[in-house]
């Protein structure tokens, strides 16, 4: 590929904020739950790179065409690769897209075809955009992109706080992580921390069932959390990490007394104890299994006696789990372990990708 920016190209990153940022300019975007993917082409060739490197071309083969029929033919976009069904947004459904084997990913894109969002335009022909304002590069990237042919998106853009408060509450039900924040005249700084998002988060009462060991053996990685169903079946729903090197190693004395007998009537025994776990996109409720992000990642466990209750933090729940990793609060001895069901946590209906998608092409664009 010869163009003014080449792979790999590092994204430009977000700081996390509390509440939508509102001052005078600033333009608002719908946060996507999926893939972040800069996409390259030049004429016949186009590339798909990951935030972390990874090639993604091997895994969406059924984007290649409609990116070739969408994007300029010379040209450098920042998107997010999703996978839109009925309900909306489903990562679950697009990280299963990661599977090694060719047999095994034609048949995905062939069941479950992805869709592609653009957002930026970091080269065009051969100029460089990155040092453009973000105001001209989405110029450029509306009057370039062709969102004609299925599966190609503009990703909606306003600079009313109002229209983006809507957009943080009205389609979370269909999956979204909430909106995204942006200078006008800021230029494309990769790998920095130049934009702003705002996600959605709760709190939530959940049984402590066992724990991880930190990658460099001297604490707790992350705590292994469970929610009871209306039959009183412990679930796994996700795990609380991101600790304090401190903590870390606070809690190993911490849980230590409940790793005691923990096995005897642990509800999540059978998995403790199989050989193996079981093969990646197995079960959404087990607590073992093949990282599909990094083959080599230790994801065996240390079970717990289920009496220690955590409150969690935590963004939004897909298919009876945290999407995304909690973060500890602090412990609640004052709950008892039973009282953790999934009646606590927010359940928001779906909202219809439709309406964005119609946004996107300039209706009730601000």
């Amino acid at each position: 590929m010869e163009l003014p920016l080449s792979p790999p190209v590092k994204p430009m990153l977000a700081t996390l904020v509390r509440a939508l940022p509102d001052a005078r300019g600033l333009h608002y975007e719908p946060k996507w739950d999926g893939f972040r993917c800069i996409v390259f082409r030049d004429g016949d060739e186009i590339e798909l790179g990951s935030r972390n490197d990874r090639p993604l071309t091997r895994y969406f083969p059924d984007l290649l065409d409609p990116l070739a029929a969408a994007l300029p033919p010379r040209c450098v976009v920042d998107g997010e690769i999703v996978v839109v069904t009925g309900e909306g947004l489903d990562f679950d459904t697009l990280q299963n897209r990661l599977h090694p084997a060719a047999s095994r990913v034609r048949r995905l894109a062939a069941e479950t075809p992805a869709s592609f969002v653009a957002f930026d335009l970091l080269a065009l022909d051969d100029r460089d955009l990155t040092g453009e304002p973000f105001t001209e590069r989405r110029r450029l990237l509306e009057t370039t992109l062709d969102t004609t042919p299925a599966r190609v998106h503009l990703t909606p853009v306003t600079d009313d706080a109002d229209v983006a408060r809507d957009w943080f509450t009205r389609f979370e039900g269909a999956g979204f992580d909430g909106v995204m924040a942006k200078e006008p005249d800021a230029p494309y700084q990769q790998d920095r921390r130049a934009m702003w998002k705002i996600k959605h988060e709760r709190t939530a009462d959940c049984v402590v069932a066992g724990f991880r060991w930190h990658k460099d053996g001297r604490g707790v990685g992350s705590l292994l959390l469970g929610l009871y169903d209306d039959a009183a079946t412990l679930h796994h729903v996700g795990v609380a990490g991101s600790l304090p090197a401190k903590r870390r190693t606070e809690l190993v004395d911490e849980l230590a007394p409940l790793r005691e007998n923990a096995l005897d009537r642990h509800p999540w025994r059978d998995w403790a104890e199989a050989e193996a776990p079981g093969e990646p996109g197995g079960s959404a409720r087990m607590p073992g299994g093949q990282s599909r992000w990094n083959a080599g990642k230790d994801l065996s466990w240390e079970p717990l006696r289920t009496e220690l209750v955590a409150e969690v933090r935590y963004e939004h729940v897909q298919a009876g789990r945290f999407r995304h990793g909690g973060r500890l609060v602090r412990f609640r001895p004052d709950r008892s372990p039973d009282s953790c069901t999934y009646a606590q946590l927010d359940e928001v209906a779906p909202a219809e990708l439709t309406t964005l998608f119609d946004e996107a092409r300039g209706v009730g664009r601000r």
